[in-house]
């Protein structure tokens, strides 16, 4: 632990530095959820539009903002005055909001440290880099500004009990988790599949106990963070404030996801079928425009309702739920559970690109297992990373962003490399050369390649390329050429290239699901 908090108090040190830097509308959004926790009766935080940010997470989330409040009143009594505390952007309001970001993370610190405790050296410390350090927290949370690292904290203490075959402690901190933020529901039927085949599917009286107790556990969790608001008559109105699939189907900057290819699709066909001559009415929203309308209007392709787009998440899940039912290994629960959040990410209604983090921090523990793993994980991160660049959009963070993936980058490359080619896996290579083939079957890597050194595929390589050709052309050419003509074209490009990689590490899990032998 002593380690780990060195790791910690370095990444505390750089967010610190980054304080006086770009804040997203969402800095005022919680801060403004600040103000009517504190100002408001319970019963009129999820009714008061006195803002435009109003508060649609769930209500633990609204009680921590209550908490955190107790200690802004004291600092400064502005920050929590739901009137004169609109816009408010004095340095007391900056620093408090960012440390509580940096001091929560110590949630994520702990869920590290469970999951990794039991663990030799080099797997730990190749993952607290991966996690503590990973740039990406560093843009969503402590640039742009969400309490990410709070939560994802409480996704790994639910896996660490997981993986000890602790299950009845796992499904309480998930429930916990999905009462401070419902978005991470999308690996409800992974949790469900496994505890039930875990740990419930033990003989007919003993496994009905054990179901009895750990649905109390769960309905005991919502009922706490809930009940308030079901006491008041008012839990239509916090459903309809967590879930308003009024917003449409994609967000202003298209997360990079399976929509984006079908957006294209339409506004392709809508263009050669008027080029053609037939009458092809445009849309009165664009989804280049920026803004989030009330609709997701195509002119073509059929209409997406968020009905269909949680069957088409439900579909890509089915594999993963099969072998969950089949073989319910508590050291697979990690790799299903980051596979649940990417078909989530791909096929979900109104998916931020923020969200990438919930498939990328809990794939870090998968990264480890093997070389083909961290190849993968190596080429995933970059790209999850890069498709959050449009986040930071103003030219003083232009070179953060990018000197925060680039350290990233060989650091990762560097820390693969060492684990991958000075263990004793390498050491013990030539001895087992003769069961390569067994071990490929068994869908282990090839213990062999670690003499080569870590080293991606060419296609992994090609497309890293792209990547910066899409950069180059984004940050310089685009404007270049077309000045501030078509804006939305780079954001678009950004989107298409990275859904098509995020779309291919979908496909390369799932491969290896299906393909993961049951004991």
């Amino acid at each position: 632990m002593a380690d780990l908090l060195w790791f910690f108090a370095i990444s505390t040190c750089l967010k610190l530095l980054l304080i006086p830097s770009y804040r997203s509308t969402d800095f005022e959004v919680h801060r403004n959820w600040l103000a009517l926790t504190h100002s408001l009766p319970l019963s009129q935080w999820y009714f008061d539009e006195t803002s435009p940010w109003t508060l649609d997470y769930p209500p633990l989330f609204a009680y921590f903002e209550r908490f955190l409040s107790i200690f802004a009143y004291l600092i400064d009594p502005q920050i929590v005055d739901l009137q004169k505390g609109l816009k408010y952007t004095s340095n007391t309001v900056i620093f408090f909001q960012r440390i509580t970001v940096s001091l929560s993370d110590s949630c994520l610190l702990y869920g590290v440290y469970r999951l990794t405790k039991d663990l030799d050296s080099r797997k730990r410390i190749l993952i607290w880099v991966l996690v503590v350090w990973s740039p990406m927290l560093v843009i969503v949370d402590h640039l742009h500004f969400q309490y990410n690292g709070f939560l994802l904290g409480v996704l790994l203490i639910s896996l660490s009990f997981l993986e000890q075959g602790k299950d009845l402690a796992g499904g309480f901190f998930f429930a916990v988790l999905l009462c401070f933020k419902h978005l991470f529901a999308v690996a409800a039927p992974v949790y469900f599949v496994y505890l039930f085949r875990h740990y419930c599917w033990c003989g007919l009286v003993k496994g009905f106990r054990r179901l009895s107790v750990l649905g109390a556990v769960v309905v005991a969790v919502f009922a706490v963070a809930y009940g308030p608001f079901i006491y008041h008559g008012q839990i239509q109105q916090v459903l309809r404030r967590m879930f308003p699939f009024g917003r449409g189907l994609c967000h202003a900057y298209w997360a990079p996801n399976f929509w984006v290819f079908y957006i294209i699709l339409d506004k392709g066909l809508a263009f050669l079928l008027r080029k053609l001559g037939f009458a092809i009415q445009t849309p009165e929203a664009s989804f280049t425009g920026g803004l989030v309308g009330d609709s997701s209007p195509f002119a073509i392709l059929p209409q997406i309702t968020p009905l269909a787009t949680f069957a088409m998440v439900l579909l890509a899940l089915s594999p993963c739920l099969i072998k969950a039912w089949r073989d319910p290994r508590p050291g697979m629960i990690s790799r299903w559970v980051t596979y649940a959040y990417t078909c989530g990410f791909l096929f979900g209604w109104h998916v931020h690109e923020k969200a990438s983090l919930h498939f990328v921090i809990p794939l870090a523990f998968v990264a480890v297992q093997s070389l083909e793993n961290a190849r993968h994980y190596f080429w995933l991160s970059i790209v999850s990373c890069y498709s959050l660049f449009p986040l930071l959009f103003e030219a003083q963070e232009y070179p953060i962003k990018v000197l925060l993936l680039l350290l990233h980058s060989i650091i990762m490359w560097l820390a693969f490399s060492a684990r991958f080619t000075k263990g004793e896996e390498a050491k013990a290579a030539a001895r087992i050369k003769k069961k390569d083939e067994q071990l490929k079957l068994k869908g282990n890597s090839n213990r062999a390649d670690k003499k080569e050194g870590f080293v991606i595929g060419g296609v992994e390589k090609s497309y890293l390329v792209g990547l910066l050709v899409v950069e180059i052309w984004s940050q310089f050419l685009h404007p270049l050429i077309f000045g501030d003509k078509l804006p939305f074209v780079p954001l678009m490009l950004i989107s298409i290239y990275c859904g098509l990689g995020i779309m291919y590490s979908w496909i390369w899990q799932l491969r290896w699901i299906i393909r993961s032998p049951n004991l």
